[in-house]
């Protein structure tokens, strides 16, 4: 059964974040409310709530989740950054731009069949660093909604939207104003950047 918490992110209690976050270290799959959108997360190492997340979906393939970091450091820590990248990032991040980088191998994160690239973002969201922060590694992250939907603005009739599988937890912050999905950048070629989507 579908747990829902209410809350007001201006006003997020301590055992607030230690509860979403023990959710995620059991490898719980949670609805959060981003900077962008409504997005469905759980922890980058767990493969059994990664697909989950494709069963609530309905994803079929195998298509690469992208992640949410809590600092360029952490990014570090599973992608080859170099100095003319990091410059580039201090100027869009934090914010809603996703990243593709060449990666580390660090992560266990089977959202991709073979992890040669890596999404990320960092979030502008106090809310989200916390809880990356918490649970001390990355948090895999999709918007709400079906595979070939819309994304969800709004939580209301949950339940019924996902019939077939549903996520273990949601985190009810009220309607999210308009807001789209992040931009995506790929700047493995720092001299070549790509926009995948505007």
């Amino acid at each position: 059964i579908m747990k829902i918490i209410k809350i007001k992110l201006d006003k997020i209690s301590k055992e607030q974040i230690k509860l979403i976050s023990n959710s995620l270290k059991k490898g719980e799959v949670v609805v959060l409310p981003t900077d962008t959108i409504y997005g469905l997360s759980c922890v980058a190492n767990s493969k059994k709530a990664i697909s989950k997340i494709r069963c609530i979906k309905n994803i079929l393939d195998n298509r690469p989740f992208l992640i949410l970091v809590s600092s360029l450091t952490m990014a570090k820590k599973y992608c080859q950054i170099n100095q003319i990248q990091k410059n580039f990032l201090s100027k869009i991040w934090p914010g809603p731009v996703t990243v593709i980088f060449n990666s580390k191998n660090k992560l266990l994160q089977k959202s991709t069949s073979k992890i040669i690239s890596l999404a990320v973002r960092l979030p502008k969201n106090n809310f989200l660093i916390k809880i990356i922060k918490k649970i001390n590694q990355p948090l895999v992250s999709t918007s709400l909604n079906l595979s070939g939907q819309k994304p969800l603005a709004s939580l209301s009739g949950l339940n019924k939207y996902f019939k077939k599988h549903q996520p273990d937890l949601v985190i009810d912050a009220g309607k999210i104003k308009k807001k789209k999905p992040s931009k995506i950048y790929d700047i493995r070629d720092i001299n070549n950047i790509k926009i995948i989507r505007k």
